[in-house]
């Protein structure tokens, strides 16, 4: 009954956050604005980068099995393993008696990039991670160790991935901003900067300088990491289009950056993205799986000559 509570209590805080999100978005299509040059945002970097960690566990006692929520990171998280392309969770190497984690809970002191724009309040301080949210970061942490291999040689590309789902389960809330927190701690000299584009703003960790700045209207933040990229500094772009509702820019991504796309809310926005070809073909669309409370994860292809950011998806994994 506790756990039920607990992902009900869960649930309820997305959909407002959900809410919140798209009020948002309105009123900055009301209200443009542009700003000539970037702003460096004090304190938020370090907010992200030292975000606290909790963890809910299933403890068994003598009146059955319930929850208890610990301090700290899980000793032990979930186990995965490969299947087909991708990894779907594996019960079967739980150590025997150790605690199974239920939720871990990420706390940053000044929310998150979805959030900024609000006034600061408690319920969007916290990203909640479930398995499946965990398991998207291990997918990504799994093209990034192949990137980075002495075998993948000075022309290899990293993949792109676009992640779709069940509407209103957290893809912004929960799966974006864990990326950004691990995809922070990846290492700096490998990965030294990671965009997060979530609606009309835009921003850059820069994990050399440990600041991160804003980028609204001139210069784009596509042109910004084009630049990075024609120096040779490689990144990862995280791009959330449940606000936007729109394809990533034409200079997105760049040679030499990761990308994710996290899809908008309403599916037909995404399929009127394959009808161009831009994204996955359309009938391979149709036939992802969408199972209710999962996300999926899909890989995609590097554009060819002449295009921008062709994805081209496999069978979506749950």
């Amino acid at each position: 009954t506790e756990v039920v509570v607990a992902a009900a209590e869960v649930k309820a805080s997305v959909h407002e956050i959900t809410k919140r999100l798209l009020d948002a978005a309105a009123e900055e299509a009301r209200n443009p604005t542009t700003t000539s040059a970037p702003i460096c945002l004090e304190g938020l970097y370090e907010s992200v980068y030292n975000a606290r960690w909790h963890h809910v566990v299933e403890v068994s006692g003598g009146e059955g099995t319930g929850v208890e929520v610990r301090e700290g990171e899980a000793p032990q998280s979930w186990d995965y393993k490969k299947v087909d392309d991708t990894l779907e969770k594996d019960d079967g190497v739980w150590q025997s008696g150790a605690p199974r984690p239920r939720l871990m809970v990420l706390t940053s002191e000044k929310g998150w990039p979805y959030s900024w724009r609000w006034k600061e309040n408690k319920s969007t301080r916290d990203c909640h991670v479930n398995c499946e949210v965990d398991r998207v970061w291990q997918i990504v942490k799994g093209d990034l160790t192949e990137w980075f291999s002495s075998h993948g040689g000075n022309d290899f590309e990293p993949k792109q991935r676009l992640l779709i789902g069940t509407p209103g389960i957290g893809k912004s809330v929960a799966a974006g901003s864990y990326l950004l927190y691990q995809l922070l701690h990846y290492d700096a000299e490998q990965l030294p900067m990671v965009a997060y584009v979530v609606g009309s703003q835009s921003f850059l960790f820069d994990k050399t300088t440990k600041t991160v700045s804003t980028y609204r209207g001139d210069p784009r933040i596509d042109d910004v990491v084009n630049i990075f990229s024609l120096r040779g500094v490689k990144g990862y772009c995280i791009y959330d289009a449940t606000l936007a509702c729109r394809q990533p820019p034409a200079g997105l991504p760049c040679r030499g950056w990761g990308m994710i796309v996290v899809t908008p809310p309403d599916k037909n926005d995404y399929e009127r993205w394959a009808k161009n070809g831009r994204y996955c073909n359309r009938n391979e669309l149709s036939r992802r799986k969408r199972c209710e409370g999962n996300v999926h994860l899909d890989e995609t292809q590097s554009a060819p000559a002449g295009a921008s950011g062709v994805l081209e998806g496999g069978e979506g994994s749950h």
